[in-house]
């Protein structure tokens, strides 16, 4: 089928029939509710951006699986080009819709399964690589987006998966058949897994042995009898709903918990089952391709952020301010400082006994650290720069009363060449960059919490030739 368009994309969700619940009620039309719509749309950029002439080059690319042109989201790198194509594109993506495009986590699902199912093969001679094999010509050949289903809902934290009370804490196999498994538990987090096609589980971490029901990997379509996906609240989600006062009116994020009530997955979409000892590789390796994915995004929505505060000032009178123009400079060395560590951990990746390539994990984990911490300072910065009604502007059903409508407009005029209706416009966006709760908290815990990230850096890192070196300087022998 090739690359999809936008609406061939938009259509092909339609298409599907999820079960679905948001606010207490069964949404029967995902794709046209305002809310989905909104993280839908966001997607459907990736489509929308792959089919621009100017940039093609970077978004497409040939897979040597099918030996076919493929969208980048759907192509597990196979070279450094690769790699650090992936992290261009989710800036120039996050540049373009200003906040999560929902898209990164299936490759990440895609990328780390690549690897691990041949690594679990060459040990025990299982066909999971051949089962992966098979899932990622079909996503390529059909264009399709992966919603990365890893966070389990965890239970009691200080409890291993198989001594919880409730054995559904982690998502586990409950039978096995001869035509596949049925699996029962629950995902949270899941961010846009309606405007997904295939919904790719993978172990949210490390197995002991008595773990090995929980040792999971596998993909089902998002409209699979008994996946149920139920979408939360965010701080901004009934002005969606009431169709105002969005800031951001093309693109959003929503994070559902996906439920699986018994649901059943043939063989052939079995990616892993019981082999505990890979379940931490295979955290390991999503982890750390999503903590990359992060970089490249954020480093987007911060070069929004600044064309916001940039903005602002223009229309405020305060462009030549000198201390707002410093922090301005101080939002753009956050922005690309995350951008050039994710792009080093590209530039050092290594290939593996797949085929595939890796990054590396010390520089992507150090660039999400970097991240929970400065992209709260970016957003300071910008409502810095802007002003106090990026908290409190009034309604635009307000400026629409024709009673107090015509004084809201001659009180909020700033420069006189500047329409009053931009300079508001402008304070949305704004409000919305900073309150978009989902996307915000993202931020610090997506790709796992900081503690994650600290743990990871100093597991990989190699301290020994750093004490060596130490030694050495300080005339230590041994």
């Amino acid at each position: 089928m090739g690359i999809k368009t936008k609406e061939e994309y938009i259509e092909s969700i339609r298409a599907l029939k999820p079960t679905a619940y948001m606010f207490g009620e069964r949404l029967t039309n995902p794709v046209d509710n305002p809310r989905i719509r909104a993280g839908i749309e966001a997607t459907a950029a990736t489509y929308e951006m792959a089919n621009k002439p100017e940039n093609k080059d970077l978004f497409i690319t040939t897979s040597p699986l099918i030996n076919e042109p493929v969208n980048r989201f759907t192509l597990p790198p196979s070279s450094i080009e690769d790699l650090v194509a992936r992290v261009k594109v989710n800036r120039k993506m996050a540049n373009y819709v200003g906040t999560c495009h929902q898209r990164c986590t299936g490759l990440d699902c895609l990328s780390t399964l690549a690897i691990v199912t041949y690594d679990i093969d060459k040990k025990y001679g299982t066909k999971y690589n051949e089962n992966f094999t098979e899932f990622l010509k079909y996503m390529q050949k059909n264009d399709l987006t992966g919603n990365a289903c890893v966070t389990d809902v965890k239970g009691n934290r200080s409890l291993n998966p198989h001594e919880q009370v409730d054995k559904d804490m982690f998502v586990r196999v409950v039978e096995k058949r001869d035509d596949g498994i049925v699996v029962r538990g629950a995902k949270a987090h899941q961010t846009g897994s309606l405007s997904s096609h295939e919904i790719i589980a993978l172990p949210t971490r490390a197995m002991g042995k008595n773990d090995a029901d929980y040792a999971l990997a596998f993909a089902v379509p998002s409209d699979t009898k008994g996946v149920i996906h139920v979408v939360g609240r965010s701080s901004l989600d009934m002005r969606e709903l009431d169709g105002c006062d969005i800031g951001n009116v093309y693109y959003s994020k929503y994070c559902p918990t996906i439920i699986f009530d018994d649901v059943f997955v043939p063989w052939n979409r079995v990616f892993m089952c019981g082999e505990t000892e890979f379940a931490s590789e295979m955290v390991v390796r999503f982890s750390s391709f999503h903590r990359q994915s992060h970089g490249g995004c954020k480093s987007g929505k911060i070069d929004c952020m600044i064309g916001a505060a940039l903005t602002m000032m223009d229309y405020n009178g305060t462009a030549k301010t000198s201390h707002l123009k410093q922090k301005v400079i101080d939002m753009i060395h956050r922005a690309e400082t995350l951008y050039g560590c994710c792009l080093a951990s590209s530039y050092e990746g290594k290939k593996e006994p797949s085929g595939h390539y890796f990054i590396d994990t010390v520089l992507a984990n150090a660039s999400k650290l970097h991240e929970g911490k400065e992209m709260a300072e970016a957003t300071r910065l910008m409502i810095d720069a802007c002003g106090g009604f990026v908290a409190d502007l009034p309604s635009d059903r307000d400026f629409a009363n024709p009673e107090i409508g015509g004084l809201l407009k001659k009180y909020l005029k700033a420069v006189d060449t500047v329409p009053v209706e931009n300079r508001i416009k402008m304070y949305r966006l704004t409000e919305k960059m900073a309150m978009e709760s989902a996307d915000t908290i993202s931020d610090i815990h997506g790709g796992g919490s900081p503690e994650a990230h600290r743990v990871t850096i100093f597991r990989e890192t190699d301290t020994e030739s750093k004490k060596k070196a130490a030694k050495r300087l300080a005339g230590i022998e041994e």
